[in-house]
């Protein structure tokens, strides 16, 4: 049985198909090729009427993942400010997406635990999520996207902006060790590859690299939560945001979901107690 969503859109794709020989009429196109991509234009635009739209999560929800679980993966340490070395070659000052990444989260990331309490540095509020991770897979090259990102990103035309602007960059991925399960957004990439996204999206193993064929690099802040040590094996997949539960992950960011929705709920309250103050005082 048809949802209704299913059956708008059923009926839609009708109408379409039973009106090409006048949109043909009307359209300003005059080769096939160019046709089919104007036919193919109005298709996309009937589809986002009648799917769902991207929203400002409020609560938390489990529901079973379409992502599937990728299992036994060579996990590794990084962190924001990072200097290159031998297993390591490039800095993480900047990452493939924020060329002021250090910046921008507020300072140097320090992993030793005794310069950290609860998930974060000591001696600054970091303005980014402490909890983020990279996988090796970079949608954009030289501000354009790749010629594959459109075919392999599972969310591609949900997260759409425009041309070049990450659909990966800020990502909501699980990362299990055991029993425990914690929440990370995805901010860089790598280890070592930024193609691969046969494994990222697919169903490859991560290629062999310096780090035993490590295929995530999580955070200090992922690394104290699961409890892990400088190479674990860990398992990962995505998750929306409405699937992200309650932990010390939604707690910091300009970049994180829960972080900015409390900002608004929060700014929405003082306006509507200013307009009830100002009206008090007529």
């Amino acid at each position: 049985m048809f949802t209704k969503p299913a059956k708008i859109f059923c009926a839609t794709l009708a109408l379409a198909t039973a009106t090409l020989p006048l949109l043909r009429a009307q359209s300003p196109y005059e080769s096939s090729a160019d046709f089919a991509k104007y036919a193919m234009k109005l298709r996309a635009q009937a589809l986002l009427k009648v799917e769902p739209q991207v929203f400002i999560p409020t609560t938390s929800r489990f529901s079973s993942s379409r992502y599937p679980w990728k299992t036994d993966i060579v996990t590794t340490i990084f962190w924001i400010g990072e200097n290159p070395t031998a297993n390591n070659p490039v800095p993480n000052h900047k990452s493939s997406w924020d060329s002021a990444w250090t910046e921008n989260y507020g300072g140097y990331d320090d992993p030793d635990p005794s310069r950290r309490h609860d998930y974060i540095p000591i001696n600054f509020v970091p303005r980014q999520n402490p909890f983020y991770c990279a996988l090796p897979f970079n949608d954009v090259t030289h501000g354009q996207f790749k010629p594959e990102t459109p075919m392999v990103v599972p969310w591609f035309r949900q997260a759409l902006v425009q041309q070049g602007h990450s659909v990966c960059k800020d990502r909501w991925v699980a990362i299990r060790r055991g029993s425990r399960v914690c929440y990370a957004q995805w901010e860089d990439c790598g280890p070592f590859r930024t193609d691969h996204w046969q494994y990222v999206f697919r169903n490859e193993r991560p290629r062999p690299n310096l780090n035993h064929g490590a295929g995530l690099d999580v955070s200090p802040a992922v690394r104290d939560y699961l409890a892990i040590g400088p190479t674990s094996l860990t398992d990962w997949q995505f998750v929306e945001v409405r699937d992200v539960p309650p932990g010390p992950w939604r707690n910091y960011g300009d970049n994180n979901n829960f972080v900015i929705a409390r900002r608004q709920t929060e700014q929405r309250l003082a306006e509507q107690y200013s307009t009830k103050k100002t009206k008090a005082k007529k």
